[in-house]
């Protein structure tokens, strides 16, 4: 892909209320993401281009884009893209704390996809270390939500 055309795209997704895009072409693939007033991309050659084509990155999007590290523990993962919730509704207790001993079957939280709660469910027993979902926040498929030791 020029950088042109790559520039273009990035100016089209800053003014828009776009918050990420993905184009992929037989060249490469690029994913570009607004937040924060600041837009990340990342572009990923073709193989037999690889040597050749470099990343056009900001300096400062460098440490966003770094992976963080995977928890230890067993980690209760997304099934779905929705609105992660601890709680059943805004002024109930949360489902699971940091701590909780939590059986396999029990739930943890619910995500809302397409106006519809779905609870989630433990898949091991055991003792909750980590909470990595934000209230209220949007979550991936597969996205880390609870580590459980």
């Amino acid at each position: 892909m020029d950088l042109r055309k790559l520039k273009t795209l990035i100016d089209l997704v800053s003014e828009s209320n776009v918050s990420e895009l993905e184009i992929t072409e037989a060249e490469g693939k690029v994913r570009i993401v607004k937040g924060g007033g600041a837009v990340v991309q990342q572009f990923v050659a073709a193989p037999l281009q690889a040597a050749t084509a470099a990343p056009v990155q900001p300096a400062a999007a460098v440490a966003e884009l770094a992976a963080p590290a995977e928890p230890n523990g067993h980690i209760v993962k997304s099934p779905m893209v929705g609105t992660f919730y601890r709680s059943s509704s805004p002024g109930a207790k949360p489902f699971v704390e940091l701590g909780s001993q939590v059986k396999e079957g029990e739930t943890v939280c619910i995500i809302e996809a397409m106006k519809i709660l779905n609870e989630i469910e433990a898949d091991k027993s055991g003792t909750v270390t980590r909470i990595l979902g934000e209230n209220g926040q949007a979550v991936e498929y597969g996205q880390p939500l609870f580590v459980i030791e």
